[in-house]
């Protein structure tokens, strides 16, 4: 078996429309930045990709539920521009 020459390492997106908690790290977050920490102490040349779902509808309903839209993204949506 061959060692790949180049790692591209993701991590899962949790979605933001929920509570945050200490899940979203021991799920997503730490066991890829652990798995990419080894593989660059053996010297492999690795590529870490990290995100989070912060496009979605999911953020943009909830700030508007409670009320912390700013009066410009508050114009953009009532007006139905999106």
């Amino acid at each position: 078996m061959t060692t790949p020459k180049r790692y591209l390492i993701t991590s899962a997106l949790p979605y933001a429309n929920g509570l945050k908690h200490v899940g979203h790290l021991a799920g997503a977050y730490i066991p890829a930045d652990i798995y990419v920490r080894y593989l660059r102490v053996q010297k492999r040349d690795v590529v870490f990709v990290c995100g989070s779902d912060e496009h979605g509808t999911a953020i943009p309903i909830q700030a508007w539920n409670r009320n912390s839209y700013s009066g410009y993204e508050r114009r953009y949506h009532a007006a139905g521009n999106y």
